[in-house]
C-alpha cells in the first residue's frame, strides 16, 4: 500500500509540483492549502507524514505542528520554511518537527528526507496491520496493540500502568530513534518539561521490571548514557 502524505502549502504552483513530485515517486497524496483545511484532512486520514509549510493563511504553521503532535505524536512532519537561521531549525524541531527543509528546496534533497523520516517511523519494528485486524507493534517478541492496550513478552501478557503503556508504545513505533527525557515526558504527560527527569526514569524502570519478568534473557529498553531511551 503506498505511504500517504499530506502536503500543506498555500502556493498552488508549490502545492501542485509536490503532488507530481510524489506521484512520480509511488505516494499517494492529500492536498491542503490552510492549516484549517490540513486538520480537516487529518480527521478524515491519517498520513504516514506531513509535508508543512510554516507561512499559511489564517492558522499559523507552528500551531498546525502542534496541533498534529498532539493528536498524532507518530505521524512524521517535514517543516518547509524560508527561514534558514539556527533558531528557526531549533526551535521548530523542538516543537516536534522531525526534519526541516529551508525553501527554495532541491527536490531530491526532500525526497531523500522524507525517506529518512519514514525510514526512522519504521525504524526496524514490524507494523502489522492486515486489513480488517487490529494494529499490532512487534519488537524482538515484544508485541503491542493500540486498539486494546494490551501488551505481551514472549508471548506472556505484561499488565502496565496507563503511563508507562505511552511510553513503551512511543518507544515501539520508532525502534531506532533515541528519546531524550524531555520528549518521553512531554510526550506522555503532556506538559512542559521542567526537569522532571525522576518521573520518566522511575516509569522506565518499571516497565524494564515487568518486561524482564516476562522475558528475563532480553533487554528492550536500551539507555543512551547522556541522551536518553530507544528500544535496544
Amino acid at each position: 500500500m503506498a505511504t500517504l502524505v499530506l502536503i500543506v502549502e498555500d502556493d498552488s504552483d508549490i502545492n501542485q509540483m509536490l503532488k507530481e513530485l510524489l506521484a512520480g515517486q509511488g505516494y499517494e497524496t492529500m492536498q491542503a492549502f490552510s492549516g484549517t483545511e490540513a486538520l480537516l484532512c487529518l480527521e478524515k486520514r491519517v498520513p504516514g507524514a506531513v509535508i508543512l509549510d510554516l507561512m499559511l493563511p489564517g492558522m499559523k504553521g507552528e500551531d498546525v505542528l502542534r496541533s498534529i503532535k498532539e493528536a498524532h505524536p507518530y505521524v512524521s512532519v517535514i517543516v518547509s520554511s524560508a527561514r534558514d537561521d539556527v533558531q528557526a531549525r531549533v526551535s521548530m524541531l523542538r516543537a516536534g518537527a522531525d526534519d526541516y527543509v529551508v525553501k527554495p528546496f532541491d527536490t531530491e534533497e526532500l525526497l531523500a528526507r522524507l525517506e529518512a523520516v519514514l525510514r526512522r517511523s519504521a525504524g526496524g519494528g514490524e507494523h502489522i496491520n492486515p486489513a480488517g485486524a487490529q494494529e499490532v507493534l512487534a519488537y524482538k517478541g515484544l508485541k503491542v496493540y493500540p486498539e486494546s492496550l494490551k501488551v505481551q513478552a514472549a508471548g506472556q501478557e505484561v499488565s502496565l500502568t496507563k503511563r508507562e503503556y505511552m511510553i513503551l508504545e512511543l518507544l515501539m513505533r520508532h525502534p531506532g530513534k533515541v528519546f531524550t527525557k524531555s520528549n518521553i515526558y512531554e510526550s506522555v504527560w503532556n506538559e512542559e518539561f521542567l526537569g522532571e527527569e525522576n518521573a520518566v526514569n522511575v516509569h522506565i524502570s518499571n516497565i524494564r521490571q515487568k518486561l524482564a519478568k516476562a522475558c528475563p534473557d532480553e533487554t528492550y529498553i536500551q539507555t543512551v548514557w547522556g541522551i536518553g531511551f530507544k528500544m535496544g
